[in-house]
């Protein structure tokens, strides 16, 4: 019986590059004097997710979050290690691993000139829902996200980002995933969209046996949804454990009660904002 829905083995992931030589590349971090400079995004990385778990990954933009999601997805293929998903690589048994997935990221991509419902029927036409358990289907889940009836039937590119978001999410509901792969999920939400979002994970992990990999740079949203959280920083893993876990070992004399935001800066020897004005890449990581 498999128990882990991810297994990540010494993965390298590299941009600017021909080549599975890693020698002498920069890790994460670009400069105006290197421009041709491959770049590490993911530098030997090696983690597991238990089944029915979620699992968090926290890092400023350009840390090597989204780009590792890429790899589990299949988007991407590694430079170098393996993954595997439910023990399907994810070189070999591509077809296996994308029937196992969904992934929703900050930016949901839809036919903005279809409705919600005419793109969700799509979408669970292509993972083999019957057509009436989808119509009725669609309308309780969009309606337990919070999308008002009359906007079912309105194209999608008059919604909100956060509406868009919200049926992104539905979408991946709908198709029952056993991964879901959430690539910050919430970015730009408003607070309610955000907490309907977040309430819905949990559902989703709760009422379908899911597993999640959670990827965010919002350290609340971390703290509260995850089992077990890594901090990523220029492509490498710098710690991993339970939220309890990494905010106790950030814990000091002058700050006896840690958030995760202290939690990050400890380990990483960073702000999440600092972070994020140092860091540059090639491309969108």
């Amino acid at each position: 019986m498999i128990t882990k829905a991810v297994v990540v083995q010494d993965v390298v992931k590299a941009f600017g590059t021909g080549n599975k030589r890693f020698s002498g590349l920069r890790r994460g971090k670009r400069d105006a004097s290197a421009k041709s400079e491959p770049v590490l995004a993911v530098d030997h990385v090696s983690l597991t997710i238990d089944k029915n778990e979620i699992y968090g990954v926290l890092g400023a933009n350009g840390s090597g979050k989204s780009t590792l999601i890429r790899l589990l997805s299949t988007l991407l293929l590694p430079d170098g290690g393996t993954v595997t998903i439910f023990g399907h690589d994810v070189v070999r048994d591509e077809r296996e691993v994308k029937r196992l997935l969904n992934r929703v990221s900050v930016e949901a991509s839809f036919f903005k000139k279809l409705s919600p419902i005419e793109n969700l029927m799509y979408a669970t036409r292509l993972y083999g829902v019957p057509a009436a358990k989808a119509r009725k289907d669609i309308r309780t889940v969009l309606g337990t996200l919070g999308i008002e009836e009359d906007r079912f039937t309105r194209p999608v590119e008059q919604m909100s980002r956060g509406m868009q978001q919200k049926v992104a999410i539905a979408r991946a509901f709908l198709t029952t995933p056993v991964l879901l792969l959430l690539d910050e999920p919430t970015t730009g939400l408003d607070p309610r969209s955000k907490v309907d979002v977040q309430d819905f994970v949990l559902r989703l992990r709760r009422e379908h046996d899911a597993t999640v990999l959670l990827t965010t740079h919002d350290m609340t949203e971390a703290d509260m949804l995850c089992d077990r959280i890594a901090i990523l920083d220029r492509g490498r893993i710098v710690v991993e454990g339970t939220p309890s876990e990494l905010k106790e070992q950030s814990r000091t004399m002058e700050d006896p009660v840690p958030t995760m935001e202290d939690a990050f800066m400890h380990f990483t020897g960073h702000s999440l904002e600092e972070a994020e004005e140092e860091q540059t890449t090639p491309v969108a990581v």
